[in-house]
């Protein structure tokens, strides 16, 4: 091999390694790699998804931001596994990214569990500005501190929860004792039984043969999903408690968030929060077509006294906050909004 061939591989070579190429005496830098981050979920692709809306709408608004730079590719319905055990991959980096209920991080943070305190907020659209503001700064950060893990944003459930059942619920003497499903986490229990409901932990799928058999009096869900599970055709009344308005929480792992080029994170977050928006803006009007199809089937929909319910709940708002003096700053926010 001559010189001059010698002289000129290792020149490339050393260009090579420095990530640059050498074209006509100037120098440019080669383009990075596409980065592609997996999102779990648990929930269908779906266009009445409250997950399915956010991501769909953030993917495409990062596409046009940064082309096919970074990739997000979406996982329903529990693919990459359940959503407990998910919760543990994304602080590891094994998933990349996650979109589900707040309430499931409490169990590698229970301060986080705060958002499942009832009638904390007085509806899905007061906890927007409350969660975007300064309690949603003390809630990343004990996101970031116990988890190790970074909120790209809050989204929105599709509405309050509310007790459907096969009698009315309206007031705390007629839901006293009814056996109602409740999600199986410790502020959802305690809500409903304050309440005066006899709270019934179980399986979402379970719930249908369970209203059918009397093993329970109704369930505790927003109408969209009372609507999908056809609880209505055993339920026949909804009262409209609006007892918990938890919000939806995209969550990041540290290792996923360090694939991402310097250059592209503005756009990405800037994406995430265009998707917040989108997805928040359409909650109410799928709620609302959600409770006008109930109707349409042969529900009875029931004003409720709020404040009734909410004076049994609010001892346990103390209870929490003695518990984890770390959530009273986020109380703080909520009740002087």
């Amino acid at each position: 091999m001559n010189d001059f061939r010698l002289t000129r591989r290792a020149f490339g070579f050393g260009l090579a390694g420095a990530g640059t190429f050498a074209i006509l005496g100037r120098v440019t830098r080669a383009e990075a790699a596409p980065v592609t981050l997996r999102m779990s979920s648990s929930l269908p692709a779906d266009p009445n998804s409250a997950h399915w809306l956010w991501y769909d709408r953030f993917q495409s608004s990062l596409k046009n931001k940064v082309g096919n730079a970074v990739e997000i590719k979406y996982f329903p319905d529990n693919q990459l596994g359940k959503e407990a055990d998910i919760v543990g991959q994304v602080k590891l980096g094994i998933v990349d990214m996650m979109i589900s209920g707040s309430s499931i991080w409490g169990t590698l943070a229970p301060e986080i569990g705060v958002l499942d305190l009832g009638y904390l907020f007085n509806s899905m659209d007061a906890a927007g500005p409350v969660l975007d503001g300064s309690a949603g700064k003390v809630l990343n950060g004990i996101f970031a501190d116990k988890i190790g893990v970074e909120v790209v944003s809050w989204a929105y459930s599709l509405g309050g929860r509310n007790v459907t059942a096969r009698q009315p619920a309206n007031t705390p003497e007629l839901l006293k004792g009814q056996k109602i499903r409740v999600l199986p986490v410790a502020n959802f229990v305690a809500t409903l039984k304050a309440m005066g409901a006899s709270p019934t932990p179980m399986s979402l799928g379970e719930v249908y043969t369970a209203l059918q058999t009397g093993v329970i009096d109704g369930l505790e869900h927003d109408a969209p999903t009372v609507l999908a599970l056809k609880c209505y055709e055993v339920a026949k009344h909804i009262s409209l408690t609006q007892h918990i308005c938890n919000p939806q929480t995209i969550v990041i792992g540290r290792r996923a968030l360090s694939k991402i080029p310097a250059e592209h994170l503005p756009a990405f977050r800037e994406a995430a929060a265009e998707a917040s928006a989108f997805q928040r803006s359409k909650a109410n009007e799928i709620e609302a077509s959600a409770l006008a199809k109930l109707r349409g089937n042969g529900v009875t929909t029931h004003e409720v006294d709020r404040a009734a319910f909410k004076q049994l709940v609010m001892p346990l708002w103390d209870e929490f906050a003695k518990a984890y003096p770390s959530t009273k700053p986020v109380l703080e926010s909520i009740t002087k909004a």
